[in-house]
Protein backbone atom coordinates (compact mmCIF):
# COMPACT_ATOMS: atom_id res chain seq x y z
CA UNK A 1 0.00 0.00 0.00
CA UNK A 2 1.58 3.12 -1.15
CA UNK A 3 1.61 6.35 1.42
CA UNK A 4 -1.37 7.98 -0.20
CA UNK A 5 -3.50 5.17 -0.39
CA UNK A 6 -2.44 4.58 3.61
CA UNK A 7 -3.41 7.91 4.55
CA UNK A 8 -6.58 7.22 2.83
CA UNK A 9 -7.45 3.97 4.35
CA UNK A 10 -6.56 5.71 8.12
CA UNK A 11 -9.12 8.65 6.92
CA UNK A 12 -11.53 6.48 6.12
CA UNK A 13 -11.52 4.17 9.09
CA UNK A 14 -11.63 7.36 10.92
CA UNK A 15 -15.14 8.81 8.35
CA UNK A 16 -16.93 4.83 9.56
CA UNK A 17 -16.65 5.84 13.40
CA UNK A 18 -17.85 9.77 13.08
CA UNK A 19 -20.71 9.26 10.50
CA UNK A 20 -23.39 8.06 12.38
CA UNK A 21 -22.33 9.88 15.36
CA UNK A 22 -21.98 13.09 13.57
CA UNK A 23 -25.68 12.09 11.58
CA UNK A 24 -27.21 11.91 15.17
CA UNK A 25 -25.56 15.08 17.40
CA UNK A 26 -25.94 17.33 14.06
CA UNK A 27 -29.07 16.13 12.14
CA UNK A 28 -31.40 18.47 12.63
CA UNK A 29 -28.85 21.31 11.55
CA UNK A 30 -28.11 19.13 8.63
CA UNK A 31 -31.33 18.55 7.30
CA UNK A 32 -31.76 21.90 7.32
CA UNK A 33 -28.80 23.81 5.45
CA UNK A 34 -29.25 20.29 2.84
CA UNK A 35 -32.61 22.47 2.35
CA UNK A 36 -31.54 25.69 1.98
CA UNK A 37 -28.64 24.89 -0.26
CA UNK A 38 -31.17 22.79 -3.14
CA UNK A 39 -32.90 25.80 -2.66
CA UNK A 40 -30.40 28.48 -3.48
CA UNK A 41 -27.80 26.36 -5.38
CA UNK A 42 -28.36 27.47 -9.10
CA UNK A 43 -29.10 24.10 -11.46
CA UNK A 44 -26.67 24.03 -14.12
CA UNK A 45 -27.46 22.00 -17.34
CA UNK A 46 -25.47 19.45 -19.09
CA UNK A 47 -23.40 20.86 -21.80
CA UNK A 48 -23.73 21.13 -25.12
CA UNK A 49 -21.77 18.87 -27.79
CA UNK A 50 -21.16 15.26 -29.25
CA UNK A 51 -21.60 12.58 -26.90
CA UNK A 52 -20.11 9.89 -29.40
CA UNK A 53 -17.51 9.75 -31.80
CA UNK A 54 -14.37 8.41 -33.90
CA UNK A 55 -11.61 10.48 -33.39
CA UNK A 56 -7.29 10.30 -33.87
CA UNK A 57 -5.11 7.53 -35.85
CA UNK A 58 -2.95 4.90 -34.59
CA UNK A 59 -3.97 1.45 -33.03
CA UNK A 60 -7.98 1.17 -31.82
CA UNK A 61 -9.09 1.94 -29.07
CA UNK A 62 -13.17 1.84 -27.69
CA UNK A 63 -13.60 4.10 -24.60
CA UNK A 64 -16.70 4.28 -22.56
CA UNK A 65 -17.79 7.17 -20.47
CA UNK A 66 -20.54 6.98 -17.63
CA UNK A 67 -22.08 7.83 -14.81
CA UNK A 68 -23.61 11.07 -12.89
CA UNK A 69 -23.23 15.44 -13.94
CA UNK A 70 -19.76 15.53 -13.64
CA UNK A 71 -19.51 12.89 -16.23
CA UNK A 72 -21.76 14.37 -18.60
CA UNK A 73 -20.09 17.25 -18.29
CA UNK A 74 -22.24 19.89 -16.11
CA UNK A 75 -20.01 23.08 -15.02
CA UNK A 76 -18.98 23.78 -19.14
CA UNK A 77 -20.83 24.84 -21.65
CA UNK A 78 -19.67 22.58 -24.01
CA UNK A 79 -18.61 19.05 -24.67
CA UNK A 80 -15.23 20.10 -25.93
CA UNK A 81 -14.28 21.49 -22.61
CA UNK A 82 -15.94 18.84 -20.53
CA UNK A 83 -14.14 15.50 -19.50
CA UNK A 84 -15.37 13.07 -22.44
CA UNK A 85 -14.31 15.95 -24.96
CA UNK A 86 -11.03 16.71 -23.32
CA UNK A 87 -10.19 12.90 -22.93
CA UNK A 88 -11.10 12.52 -26.39
CA UNK A 89 -8.95 14.64 -27.62
CA UNK A 90 -6.14 13.47 -25.30
CA UNK A 91 -7.10 10.09 -26.46
CA UNK A 92 -6.81 10.84 -30.01
CA UNK A 93 -3.39 12.43 -30.20
CA UNK A 94 -1.91 8.30 -29.61
CA UNK A 95 -5.04 6.14 -31.32
CA UNK A 96 -8.02 5.73 -33.23
CA UNK A 97 -10.38 6.32 -30.59
CA UNK A 98 -14.50 5.23 -30.48
CA UNK A 99 -15.89 6.81 -27.79
CA UNK A 100 -19.17 6.93 -26.49
CA UNK A 101 -20.59 8.99 -23.25
CA UNK A 102 -24.00 7.98 -21.49
CA UNK A 103 -23.64 10.22 -17.88
CA UNK A 104 -27.23 12.09 -16.46
CA UNK A 105 -27.51 14.55 -14.13
CA UNK A 106 -28.24 13.32 -10.59
CA UNK A 107 -27.79 9.35 -11.10
CA UNK A 108 -26.41 7.59 -8.14
CA UNK A 109 -24.50 4.38 -8.74
CA UNK A 110 -27.50 2.62 -8.53
CA UNK A 111 -29.27 4.64 -11.38
CA UNK A 112 -26.05 3.96 -13.52
CA UNK A 113 -26.45 -0.02 -13.09
CA UNK A 114 -30.46 0.30 -13.99
CA UNK A 115 -29.39 2.57 -16.83
CA UNK A 116 -26.36 0.47 -18.57
CA UNK A 117 -28.75 -2.84 -18.07
CA UNK A 118 -31.59 -0.83 -20.63
CA UNK A 119 -28.45 -0.38 -23.15
CA UNK A 120 -27.73 -2.42 -26.13
CA UNK A 121 -24.37 -5.10 -25.68
CA UNK A 122 -21.68 -3.26 -26.97
CA UNK A 123 -17.56 -3.69 -27.11
CA UNK A 124 -15.12 -1.56 -25.53
CA UNK A 125 -11.41 -1.89 -24.01
CA UNK A 126 -11.88 0.49 -21.59
CA UNK A 127 -14.50 2.18 -19.15
CA UNK A 128 -14.28 5.44 -16.61
CA UNK A 129 -17.37 5.98 -14.64
CA UNK A 130 -18.02 8.70 -12.21
CA UNK A 131 -20.11 8.37 -9.29
CA UNK A 132 -20.55 8.72 -5.92
CA UNK A 133 -21.60 12.30 -5.14
CA UNK A 134 -25.60 11.57 -5.33
CA UNK A 135 -24.63 8.38 -3.49
CA UNK A 136 -23.51 10.70 -0.57
CA UNK A 137 -26.41 13.09 -0.55
CA UNK A 138 -28.86 10.41 -1.28
CA UNK A 139 -27.69 8.67 2.05
CA UNK A 140 -26.46 5.14 -0.48
CA UNK A 141 -25.71 2.78 2.66
CA UNK A 142 -22.49 1.19 2.78
CA UNK A 143 -23.50 -2.50 1.43
CA UNK A 144 -25.62 -1.36 -1.39
CA UNK A 145 -22.26 0.88 -2.88
CA UNK A 146 -20.81 -2.34 -2.97
CA UNK A 147 -23.38 -3.95 -4.14
CA UNK A 148 -23.86 -1.61 -7.01
CA UNK A 149 -19.80 -1.70 -7.49
CA UNK A 150 -19.93 -5.08 -8.06
CA UNK A 151 -23.24 -5.02 -10.40
CA UNK A 152 -21.95 -2.02 -12.48
CA UNK A 153 -18.33 -3.79 -12.85
CA UNK A 154 -20.39 -6.89 -14.07
CA UNK A 155 -22.20 -5.68 -16.28
CA UNK A 156 -19.22 -3.31 -18.32
CA UNK A 157 -17.24 -6.82 -18.20
CA UNK A 158 -19.82 -8.89 -19.51
CA UNK A 159 -22.11 -7.00 -21.61
CA UNK A 160 -19.46 -4.60 -23.00
CA UNK A 161 -16.28 -6.36 -22.64
CA UNK A 162 -14.42 -3.90 -20.88
CA UNK A 163 -10.74 -5.55 -19.89
CA UNK A 164 -10.01 -2.13 -17.80
CA UNK A 165 -12.75 0.02 -15.84
CA UNK A 166 -11.38 3.26 -13.80
CA UNK A 167 -12.79 4.40 -11.40
CA UNK A 168 -12.66 8.13 -10.08
CA UNK A 169 -12.44 8.83 -7.22
CA UNK A 170 -15.63 10.86 -5.14
CA UNK A 171 -14.31 14.24 -5.15
CA UNK A 172 -13.43 16.09 -2.10
CA UNK A 173 -17.00 17.48 -1.04
CA UNK A 174 -15.64 18.92 2.40
CA UNK A 175 -14.15 21.67 -0.06
CA UNK A 176 -17.28 22.22 -1.65
CA UNK A 177 -17.63 26.21 -1.51
CA UNK A 178 -21.69 26.13 -2.21
CA UNK A 179 -22.15 23.78 0.52
CA UNK A 180 -22.07 25.28 4.52
CA UNK A 181 -20.43 24.03 7.80
CA UNK A 182 -21.08 21.94 9.13
CA UNK A 183 -23.15 20.12 5.91
CA UNK A 184 -19.45 20.37 3.92
CA UNK A 185 -17.52 18.40 6.61
CA UNK A 186 -20.35 15.93 7.26
CA UNK A 187 -20.71 15.19 3.34
CA UNK A 188 -16.95 14.95 2.72
CA UNK A 189 -16.66 12.72 5.84
CA UNK A 190 -19.13 10.25 3.68
CA UNK A 191 -17.01 11.09 0.79
CA UNK A 192 -14.33 9.61 2.34
CA UNK A 193 -15.68 6.71 3.44
CA UNK A 194 -16.98 5.91 0.37
CA UNK A 195 -14.08 6.47 -1.37
CA UNK A 196 -12.42 4.54 1.15
CA UNK A 197 -15.00 1.34 0.11
CA UNK A 198 -14.40 2.12 -3.45
CA UNK A 199 -10.36 2.23 -3.05
CA UNK A 200 -10.00 -1.51 -1.33
CA UNK A 201 -13.43 -2.72 -3.90
CA UNK A 202 -10.53 -1.96 -6.78
CA UNK A 203 -8.05 -3.33 -5.09
CA UNK A 204 -9.72 -6.56 -4.83
CA UNK A 205 -11.55 -6.91 -8.20
CA UNK A 206 -9.41 -7.81 -11.11
CA UNK A 207 -9.72 -5.30 -14.12
CA UNK A 208 -10.51 -2.13 -11.68
CA UNK A 209 -8.30 0.49 -11.13
CA UNK A 210 -9.48 3.29 -8.14
CA UNK A 211 -8.31 6.26 -10.43
CA UNK A 212 -7.74 9.43 -7.63
CA UNK A 213 -7.09 12.54 -9.25
CA UNK A 214 -5.36 15.80 -7.24
CA UNK A 215 -7.45 18.86 -7.72
CA UNK A 216 -5.94 21.82 -6.15
CA UNK A 217 -8.24 23.89 -3.89
CA UNK A 218 -8.67 27.15 -5.57
CA UNK A 219 -12.06 28.31 -7.09
CA UNK A 220 -11.04 28.48 -10.57
CA UNK A 221 -11.19 24.39 -10.53
CA UNK A 222 -15.31 24.54 -9.56
CA UNK A 223 -18.42 26.12 -11.73
CA UNK A 224 -19.86 28.57 -10.97
CA UNK A 225 -22.79 26.35 -9.06
CA UNK A 226 -19.48 26.07 -6.26
CA UNK A 227 -20.59 22.02 -6.28
CA UNK A 228 -19.50 20.41 -10.31
CA UNK A 229 -15.93 20.59 -11.60
CA UNK A 230 -14.76 23.76 -13.49
CA UNK A 231 -12.70 23.82 -17.13
CA UNK A 232 -9.57 23.75 -15.40
CA UNK A 233 -10.62 20.57 -13.68
CA UNK A 234 -11.95 19.04 -16.60
CA UNK A 235 -8.66 19.51 -17.54
CA UNK A 236 -6.46 17.86 -15.23
CA UNK A 237 -9.15 15.19 -14.80
CA UNK A 238 -8.99 14.22 -18.45
CA UNK A 239 -4.58 14.37 -18.57
CA UNK A 240 -4.56 12.22 -15.57
CA UNK A 241 -6.94 9.96 -17.00
CA UNK A 242 -5.50 9.72 -20.76
CA UNK A 243 -2.45 8.88 -18.91
CA UNK A 244 -3.49 5.78 -16.54
CA UNK A 245 -5.62 4.88 -19.73
CA UNK A 246 -2.19 5.10 -21.57
CA UNK A 247 -0.39 2.76 -19.43
CA UNK A 248 -3.36 0.20 -18.88
CA UNK A 249 -3.05 0.01 -22.74
CA UNK A 250 1.12 -0.01 -22.99
CA UNK A 251 1.49 2.92 -24.80
CA UNK A 252 3.00 5.84 -24.41
CA UNK A 253 0.78 8.98 -23.00
CA UNK A 254 0.03 11.70 -25.48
Amino acid sequence: MTVVSARLAITAELAAMLYPLSTLALGPILIGQGHYVRRVTPRLPEPEGERDGVIGAGPELRLLIVGDSAAAGVGVPSQSEALAGRLAAQLGRRFRLQWRLLAETGRTSGDVVRALAQEPEARFDVALVSIGVNDVTGRTRDRQWLKHLDELSGQLAERFFVSHTLFTAIPPMHLFPALPQPLRWYLGLRARQLNGLLEDFCRHRAGTRFLSVGFPPEPGYMAADGFHPGADAYRVWAEHSATVICELTQTTAP
